[in-house]
This record gives structure tokens, sequence and C-alpha cells, in this order.
């Protein structure tokens, strides 16, 4: 039975107006991959339970969700859930293996398995992660917003062609040569399940969407512009047009393509809210780029949380001295790394909130 009760009034919205370009009290932060196994609390629940078992309860969900709020001042919680249960929706089996990470071990190898996966009832049984949105939003008590998310068409693929994460992408990107029409196919087949999952996410409770293009680094600037961009777009389009024709408010929506800064342009046209940057981008030079009317996310190179604390503080201040407080939300240039002291999270956190 859906939990219909409504939800408890925003108490920090920082987070959603510095998306809309209003003035905040304070910059934002928020940090991807924040509950994850940088923290001890997370390792314990790992313990217990299977990865993908953690994603599909959602008390199990909700409470690593949290786990990062008790200890930092953070100004935004995102579900914890994985790009990966679109492919396990679709059919494919997805297993999380210790020092490896996510293994398909029936991947997508000729365009003649796009027959097996199974989009008819996929959304169904994505239902888990609308009720973990639910539940998290009634735990929050309104305390921050609740950040919902999807991996990106290519990144999909990506992972469901190459059996699991690639240095090269080679399989995948031989599709494109190989096999165009059926990478057309293959692209807009996810794109649908993606928009009708961030449509259910937006209907469960999230007030923020972000979309994570994270293998857009494999892909020129030519490969960029036909393979992910139009996709992007029409995620973005097709989710706005939806929720309207229903008087739902749209959510701010991110789009986080790693390894794309040469398209910054290009992505500022795509009518996201915010365009999250990875740490290889000068946040001067992207703000030259995009203008001043979308919201910038990032950028500190995960790898500076392993510097001493007041080398991290300064290279912190120095980043948001950059961003500036308005249209900019602080967070690292990808997610935080599993070894990464959780004094610098505290830093990190501190050093935004005082930087301006």
């Amino acid at each position: 039975m859906k939990d219909t009760r409504p939800f408890p009034p925003l108490k920090n919205d920082n987070l959603l107006r510095a998306a809309r370009g209003e003035v905040v009290d304070r910059v934002p932060v928020w940090v991807m991959r924040q509950a994850g196994r940088y923290l001890p609390e997370f390792q314990e629940v790992r313990k217990l339970h299977d990865f993908f078992t953690v994603c599909r309860t959602p008390e199990l969900a909700c409470e690593v969700t949290m786990q990062p709020l008790r200890r930092f001042d953070l100004d935004a919680s995102i579900i914890f859930s994985d790009i990966l249960v679109i492919p396990q929706a679709l059919g494919l089996t997805v297993e999380m293996h210790a020092g490896v990470g996510p293994v398909l071990p029936q991947p997508i190898r000729t365009p003649e398995d796009l027959n097996r996966l199974t989009p008819d009832g996929a959304l169904s049984r994505l239902d888990y992660v609308g009720d973990a949105i639910t539940m998290m939003r009634h735990k929050l008590d309104g305390r921050v917003p609740l950040i919902g998310f999807t991996g990106a068409p290519w990144t999909l693929m990506g992972y469901m062609i190459e059996g699991g994460g690639s240095k090269t992408m080679s399989k995948a990107k031989a599709w494109l040569k190989d096999y165009p029409e059926d990478t057309k196919l293959f692209l807009n087949l996810l794109t649908d399940v993606i928009v009708d999952y961030l449509e259910m996410q937006v209907a469960a409770g999230a007030q923020m969407l972000q979309i994570f293009e994270s293998s857009a680094e494999h892909l020129s600037k030519e490969d960029f512009l036909v393979w992910s961009m139009p996709y992007l777009r029409r995620i973005r389009d097709d989710l706005v047009d939806r929720l309207t024709k229903k008087a739902v408010q749209p959510v701010p929506l991110t789009i986080f393509a790693k390894g794309a800064g040469h398209s910054l342009k290009e992505q500022s046209e795509l009518g996201y809210d915010v365009i999250g940057l990875d740490w290889t981008v000068d946040p001067v030079e992207a703000r030259a780029v995009v203008g001043p009317n979308i919201t910038l996310q990032g950028n500190l190179d995960p790898q500076d949380m392993y510097r001493d604390p007041d080398e991290l503080r300064s290279l912190t201040t120095d980043m948001v001295h950059k961003f500036g407080k308005s249209r900019y939300i602080a967070n690292l240039g990808h997610g935080i790394t599993p070894q990464t002291p959780i004094t610098s999270m505290e830093i990190l956190i501190e050093a935004v909130h005082n930087a301006l």
C-alpha cells in the first residue's frame, strides 16, 4: 500500500534555490556517492546484505541514504540506488563483485540480443526505488531535499554491451560504427524507460534529478553530439512535457557528463537547470561558456580529499571563490573514493559553507 501522507515541509532549500538561480543562505554542498564505502557504517550494512538487496529493500536503502546526513552538515540527500537497476529491470542479470564492481554475465553482444530485453513492465520492476524515495522523504522530515537519479542511455548501453565497467568501451564503441541503426533503437529503448523511471521518481517525491552520463569520456566530441546529446535532450523534453501535462511542477534537472567538458556550450542548450562538471574543467572558463543562467555543480578532484587538512581547506575555498555564490552547487568532480578519510568530508563541507 502506497504511503500517501503529505511530505514534511522543507527546512533547508538552498540546493533547490541554487538550481533555480535564487539567492541562497550559503553555498549548498553534497557529494556523489556520499552514501557509500568510505563510511564504516555502510560497510557494516554490506557485511549483512548484498549490494542490490540494499537497493531493492526500501528500509535498507533509506538507512544508508541517511548515514552521511547523521555525520555531516550536507545540503542534500541522494537516494541510495544504482544506475544498473535499469538493465536489471530490462531482464539482464547484474551482479556486484567485490574488488571488480558490476558484472553482467550475459551482456548484449549483437543486435539480435536486443530481443532478450523486456521493456514491457520494466517500470513496475523498479517500484522499490519509488517506495524508497517516498519513505526517505518522510524520514528526512524536511531536513534537506532528496535527489533521485538515473544513468544516461549511452552509459547504460556501454555497461550492457561490455558486461561491466570498461577502460576503453571498445565493444560499445564498435556498435556505433558497425550497427548505427540498431544503436539508435537501443538508445531510444533506454531513453523511453529512463523517462518513465524519472517520472515515477518525481511522483514518489524526488525533489531534484541527476542524469549520469558517466561514460561520456569515452566519446569524441563528434560522437558525443551524435550518440549522447539527442537522447539527453529527449529525456529532458519528454519528462518536462509529461509532468506539465499532469500539472506536476517539474523538478530541477542536472546533467553530469563526465569527460564532456568539450561540449559545455552544447550541454547548456539542452534545457537542464544544472550542469555538473568533472575536475578537469576550469570553473571560470565553464561559467564563461555556459553563461549566467545555468547552475554549475562540482568539481573538486576526489583525490584532493587525501591531502592534508590545510591544503584541502585551501583548495576547497579557492574552488568556491572561482564559482561564486550565485548558481553554484559544490560537489566533487566525480564520486567520493572508498578510502577517503571521514575528516576530509568534514573539512570539505565546512570550507564550502565558510568560503563566502
